[in-house]
């Protein structure tokens, strides 16, 4: 199914929502050409809000980020994933980081990691307040290969610029002025995760995957997949899973549980996986590159005043940034703890 809208701006027109691939609307947010006027912006931002109340995800075109800094990008983490066992282990993720800095392997599922967050940076903790956990403080870890560190500081670079314009797209869409959300990330703690699926001689056991179903914890997903090899996939409102398309070129944006929360459930924040590859294509790895965009720690996040009418009470109460985020990992953990119980047992 594919359909189109556009937008007038004088003698001129452009289009907005390119097209609709399974559900999930292509909208080109064109940060790569001239400025946008403010009716293109608004209805670009219409396009955007639409898709986070439908399904809350959507592909975007248009981002102006470089293909250089992502071609880099997935040069050095092939070159990372690559390497040996015992490389990839001097760089693994301490037990005591709440951020998961470094590799890491999946207990249960089917892939291996390398997560790297804004507040391992040198100069995070003079961003921050001074009640900031000091774990969320610890250093980012970094392999011993020529130009990698460049490679993802780079990439965050770019992803921290598209991800603010789409938070402002956001704002607009809710009715807000385009820089509502700007102050909540002013020590944002967004964090890289660059997965590696490896691939599947034989077929894996029953119930593993390479990525079990879950939704987002965060506000903002910005996920790069490669062209290779399918597996993304989305719960959708017919409780049907659908396939999101590697479109070359594009970025697949989703939200979170938070934003979901700051719009009083509004805008919905929805369950995706990544399924096992056709017997055809169990020869490929899969690469992918997710970057969460989250507040500040210190940031609370509370219903948006233009996301309750006037007799409605708010769904969810305040909730600093890094408190809700250590409860999530602590439900996660335990969670995690069980399952490992399980297929030991």
């Amino acid at each position: 199914m594919s359909s189109s809208r556009e937008c007038a701006t004088g003698d001129e027109s452009r289009t907005v929502a390119v097209a609709v691939s399974r559900g999930l609307p292509v909208i080109d947010l064109a940060l790569d050409g001239e400025p946008s006027s403010d009716r293109d912006r608004a209805e670009t931002a219409r396009a955007v809000g639409d898709a986070c109340t439908e399904i809350g995800f959507l592909v975007v075109t248009g981002h102006g980020v470089p293909s250089r800094v992502i071609n880099e990008l997935r040069r050095q983490t092939g070159d990372f994933f690559r390497r040996s066992d015992e490389f990839k282990q001097s760089v693994a993720v301490e037990p005591g980081d709440p951020l998961m800095r470094g590799f890491g392997r999946g207990r249960t599922e089917l892939l291996e990691s390398f997560t790297v967050n804004r507040l391992g940076a040198p100069d995070a903790a003079k961003r921050c307040s001074s009640d900031v956990d000091e774990q969320l403080l610890l250093p980012n870890k970094w392999p011993d290969i020529a130009g990698f560190r460049q490679a993802y500081t780079e990439y965050c670079a770019a992803m921290e610029g598209l991800a603010g314009e789409i938070m402002r797209l956001f704002a607009v869409s809710l009715g807000l002025p385009g820089g509502w959300f700007d102050a909540a990330f002013g020590s944002h703690m967004s964090s890289l995760t660059a997965n590696y699926y490896p691939r599947q001689g034989a077929a894996p056991e029953p119930g593993r995957m390479r990525k079990e179903a879950h939704r987002d914890w965060g506000t903002l997903t910005v996920l790069y997949q490669d062209e290779t090899s399918r597996g993304l996939q989305v719960y959708g409102r017919d409780g049907q899973w659908a396939d999101v398309p590697a479109v070359p070129g594009t970025f697949v944006i989703n939200i979170g549980d938070l934003m979901a929360r700051w719009t009083n459930d509004r805008w919905v924040s929805t369950v995706h996986r990544v399924v096992n590859p056709p017997a055809g294509l169990a020869h490929s790895a899969r690469y992918s590159f997710a970057y969460f965009y989250q507040p500040s720690p210190g940031a609370v996040v509370s219903c948006i005043p233009t996301c309750r009418d006037a007799d409605e009470t708010s769904k969810f109460p305040p909730t600093r940034a890094d408190a809700y985020f250590a409860a999530k990992r602590r439900r996660e953990y335990i969670k995690e703890s069980l399952v490992a119980r399980r297929v030991a047992g």
